[in-house]
């Protein structure tokens, strides 16, 4: 299968193959089946943040009891994942000096 370059917007969830203004931290190169994966795992992000969104007005369950908000953050997670591994180098290294799936790095360096 072809792989093509596409550039993704985190907080609008958006894959583009067209670069704008907001969307240059991530570019992956990716066939059109790790597109649908990554646009698989934008909606359950987008589902998530629903779910925790109706769940923020009921005041008596707290935030580290709520199931969207850690379903929000393991799709997050993946997604980030999933871009890592498909990156170009630049965003590799946006994503590492960032911290965010420094959990991931640790783990690697100590295999």
């Amino acid at each position: 299968m072809e792989k093509k370059w596409y550039y993704v917007d985190m907080q609008s969830r958006e894959i583009s193959q067209t670069k704008f203004d907001n969307n240059h931290h991530y570019k992956i190169f990716a066939t059109d089946e790790e597109v649908e994966q990554l646009r698989r795992i934008f909606d359950r992000v987008y589902e998530a943040d629903r779910e925790a969104y109706w769940r923020s007005h009921v005041p008596f369950v707290p935030y580290h009891h709520d199931r969207g908000n850690d379903l929000y953050d393991r799709s997050f997670t993946e997604a980030l994942q999933l871009i890592y591994e498909l990156g170009d180098a630049d965003t590799k290294r946006f994503i590492e000096s960032e911290g965010i799936l420094s959990d991931r790095s640790l783990d690697e360096k100590r295999s």
